[in-house]
């Protein structure tokens, strides 16, 4: 008898935790009812303090081990100037190599084209560094952006203002509906930028005469708009 009543006991029990459980989990879950969605935004604008640009050595020859001897040796020259500008970030770019054909479809010759990246926050190094390789090479793209360190750390400090906006949004609908609170179902974070367009072209950067030295030319590097939105949604409780 003693031994029935304990299961009893202990099915009771059993089921009372059950249903505490099952009633805890339904509170915790969102109900699909009551919930809005919305999205807030926070920006802020900062100096450019990066520069990219991108230069070129396009020739044409008769057979391709020509071309490519004329090319590397361009690009080996531009890279042992760069050397001298340590603070500039230079890298090898893309490379393009094409047939010429005559009116017979005939290969005639070849067409190659080689280019050099830099990056830096040296603004005067690469200024200079660029005049220099103006002697052999030509501009193909200049830009100016944020570095990723100064990127990096205003976006942490964006996505904090964005979830203090985007709670302070939700305490705001939260009355505007008269619901007693309300409880996160959903939220992202989302970062973007808003560069500037390169300043000059290519074409009215080039050398006018080959002995005679590029001036290097001062910068003007612009703002740049970051931002950070957080959109969600929120469950009113009433």
């Amino acid at each position: 008898m003693k031994t029935t009543l304990l299961n009893k006991a202990a099915i009771a029990s059993g089921t009372v935790c059950l249903f505490t459980a099952m009633m805890g989990s339904a509170h915790a879950e969102p109900t699909g009812y009551d919930q809005l969605s919305f999205q807030t935004e926070v920006k802020a604008e900062v100096a450019n303090d990066e520069v990219r640009a991108s230069m070129y050595k396009k020739t044409q020859a008769t057979d391709a081990k020509t071309l490519a001897t004329r090319l590397n040796t361009s690009i080996n020259n531009a890279l042992i100037i760069a050397k001298r500008y340590p603070s500039v970030t230079v890298s090898t770019g893309q490379q393009r190599t094409y047939p010429r054909y005559d009116k017979n479809d005939k290969i005639i010759g070849w067409t190659g084209q080689a280019n050099i990246d830099l990056k830096s926050t040296d603004f005067t190094a690469t200024s200079q560094l660029i005049a220099d390789l103006q002697e052999t090479l030509v501009m193909d793209n200049l830009n100016f952006g944020v570095s990723d360190v100064k990127k990096d750390a205003l976006e942490q400090k964006l996505m904090t203002d964005a979830s203090r906006a985007f709670q302070k949004q939700a305490k705001n609908l939260t009355q505007a509906w008269d619901a007693r609170g309300y409880r996160i179902v959903t939220v992202n974070l989302n970062t973007g930028s808003n560069y500037p367009r390169p300043m000059y072209s290519a074409m009215n950067m080039k050398a006018e005469a080959a002995d005679a030295s590029v001036p290097s030319q001062s910068f003007e590097s612009g703002d740049s708009t970051i931002s950070v939105t957080a959109n969600g949604t929120i469950e009113l409780t009433k």
